[in-house]
């Protein structure tokens, strides 16, 4: 009786957005709207309901519309991994033409929106779907060199909210760029060490040097002091309108660091804890040091 009750609690409606969420990786999806409005605030001189709200529904439909596009291109290889074969198209819960339909419905909503914030904002939206679709989707099977050119994408979002803000691309912007440009490698390599065995299975080359080795591991720790390094540029004054004060620059370089040592400790261990331990860092860390930029530039 109870098992009978639960199935009828679960809608077609539910399973619909069910879908909805899994096709358009929602949790990413507003990961990458809150960096869009953190970098909102950051080049606001004026916070503006309006603006936050089409930025917000632009950033979710330009991510939700390169990942519905990422696992139509992919549903084959998706079928193959563990850790994709339950999304929508290789489970059968969705047909790749109703994917596609999402994706472009949502590609064309996401670049009116953004556009109504300015045009430069509409086209940094329209590059990125362009270049993890057309760019970073296919280069993942053939060569490592994908996860540098899937980091450009994904580093847009964070300077995207600073151009809605000001309709301006200058050093501002391309700081928040360069720091969210250099996070993306440990973070990346560190899921990848994790899913090695899985990203395998589909023919995916996530890792520099195509194994769970020291060199790898270094490579993460050089980008980790990069992205250390970027993140403080802008106490040193020298970012225009970016700016960050002293305790604000010591609380982010403390962060970085810890990250840091999870990355050592990766390169001394090379096990999945250690990589695990490092991409929840390395999430913890983007978070946080957007809050903080924020907060400092209020106080």
């Amino acid at each position: 009786m109870k098992t009978a009750v639960n199935t009828a609690k679960t809608s077609p409606l539910s399973l619909v957005f069910t879908d909805f969420k899994e096709i358009t990786k929602a949790r990413l999806a507003v990961s990458v709207v809150f960096s869009s409005i953190a970098g909102y605030f950051l080049g606001a001189t004026e916070i503006q309901l309006t603006s936050v709200l089409l930025l917000a529904f632009g950033g979710y439909c330009m991510v939700g519309a390169s990942n519905a596009y990422n696992q139509v291109i992919e549903k084959d290889l998706d079928a193959l991994m563990n850790r994709t074969k339950n999304r929508p198209i290789p489970a059968g819960s969705m047909t790749v033409n109703t994917a596609l339909s999402i994706a472009i419905t949502m590609t064309v909503l996401g670049v009116i929106a953004l556009y109504v914030l300015n045009p430069q904002t509409a086209m940094f939206g329209a590059i990125s779907i362009f270049l993890y679709t057309s760019v970073y989707t296919p280069l993942k099977t053939k060569t490592p060199l994908a996860v540098f050119v899937g980091a450009f994408p994904g580093a847009i979002p964070f300077m995207l909210g600073w151009v809605a803000a000001t309709n301006d691309f200058g050093i501002e912007p391309g700081t928040l760029f360069m720091i969210q440009f250099f996070w993306q490698f440990p973070h990346f390599w560190a899921l990848g060490w994790m899913l090695d065995d899985d990203y395998k299975r589909g023919g995916f080359k996530m890792l520099p040097t195509g194994k769970k080795d020291k060199g790898t591991a270094l490579q993460i720790i050089m980008y980790t002091i990069w992205m250390i390094v970027i993140s403080i540029i802008p106490v040193f004054g020298i970012t225009g309108r970016l700016q960050l004060s002293i305790v604000a620059a010591i609380v982010i370089f403390l962060m970085g660091m810890v990250m840091l040592v999870f990355a050592l400790r990766l390169f001394t261990r090379k096990d999945n804890k250690s990589a695990r331990s490092l991409m929840l860092a390395s999430v913890s860390y983007i978070t946080l040091m957007q809050v903080v930029y924020v907060v400092d530039k209020f106080i």
